[in-house]
């Protein structure tokens, strides 16, 4: 049986392990435009917090490393962007 943990609590994870990463924190910084203090500041907001799984959703090598980090199924910070908002699937039909 797998536990349930909510979008919020996945993206939360996913900052703590961002934060630890010295390669990858610049990186997430930079591409987001904010800064650490705006970082520690806003961590808590839905638009951080999504776009910090956005990030980490680019490259395999990330989702790996965060899910075996913490122990996550890989499939996990996929479902977690898709609980916060704008992380609906699209239909264009």
């Amino acid at each position: 049986m797998s536990k349930v943990v909510s979008g919020e609590t996945v993206a939360l994870q996913a900052l703590t392990w961002l934060a630890q990463n010295d390669d990858l924190l610049p990186i997430f910084l930079g591409s987001s435009g904010l800064t650490p203090q705006e970082l520690m500041r806003r961590a808590a907001e839905p638009e951080v917090l999504a776009s910090i799984l956005d990030f980490i959703l680019m490259d395999d090598a990330w989702v790996v490393g965060f899910c075996d980090a913490e122990k996550l199924s890989y499939d996990t910070p996929m479902r977690a962007r898709a609980a916060l908002p704008g992380g609906e699937t699209v239909n264009w039909t």
